[in-house]
């Protein structure tokens, strides 16, 4: 009995000795974990936060533009081919340049206007029509290089966030590792507080990461298509204007 008695004392006084070493409730609370992170670990998660906040601001921004210009798109779309006459139709369209079709389709009728009483052959009316072409494409690649603005910040995110917040939790882990050896302490109440910070930069990190690039790849995709509309736009509108110039040839004949 007094054997078991001992044993039972001694199981008793460990476990009192652990619960006096562990505390009754380790808050590891991300206000937290920033509060206790050293001050160049600080300086990644305010960097990965700023990113985070600018990336939404992007995408928001981007999505909701984005989402107007096609409803613009095709009102104009419809617009253009219930019309009956170009000159009536330009007359009416309204030059606010929020909408990259009229603005593609105002440069190409100015110049199609401007220099159409200079036609006196077949060659200058399709060196009209090539000149009325080039303007709409210039002005399409201008009004992509405005969609196109700030987006390549979510991809520059999306590619270096993961390694900044890697770097926050190698530097993490380097801080538990230099702490058990100052301390000489292998505890899990000795190193948890590091290693947690690490893995709060770490999930930080990805979670800047995915968001921006979702949100590029879905903005990229949807510039392409506007892209290619706007391309096929200058094109049937190309055509219309060398149809147009045939019939006045004829007409002329």
């Amino acid at each position: 009995m007094n054997g078991a008695e001992e044993a039972i004392n001694i199981v008793k006084v460990a476990t009192d000795t652990a619960a006096a070493t562990v505390p009754a409730h380790a808050d590891l609370s991300m206000l937290t974990l920033f509060a206790q992170a050293s001050f160049l670990v600080k300086l990644v998660i305010i960097l990965l936060v700023a990113c985070s906040f600018w990336s939404w601001t992007i995408i928001f921004a981007k999505f909701s533009y984005i989402n107007r210009l096609k409803e613009k798109a095709e009102r104009f779309e419809e617009a253009f081919w219930n019309c009956t006459s170009l000159e009536s139709f330009y007359d009416s369209v309204s030059d606010k340049g929020d909408n990259p079709f009229v603005t593609i389709f105002i440069s190409g009728m100015k110049e199609w206007r401007r220099s159409r009483a200079k036609i006196r052959s077949t060659i200058a009316g399709r060196s009209l029509v090539e000149r009325a072409e080039n303007v709409m494409r210039v002005t399409a690649g201008r009004e992509i290089d405005y969609l196109e603005q700030h987006i390549g910040f979510l991809a520059t995110v999306g590619s270096t966030a993961p390694f900044v917040g890697l770097f926050g939790t190698v530097w993490g882990i380097m801080n538990s590792f230099e702490s058990i050896g100052l301390d000489q302490n292998t505890s899990l109440t000795s190193v948890a507080p590091g290693i947690a910070e690490a893995l709060f930069a770490t999930a930080l990190g990805l979670i800047v990461t995915i968001p921006a690039v979702v949100a590029y790849n879905k903005i990229s995709g949807d510039i392409n298509k506007l892209q290619g509309r706007m391309d096929a736009f200058i094109d049937e509108f190309c055509a219309i204007l060398a149809r147009q110039l045939e019939d006045s040839e004829q007409g002329a004949a």
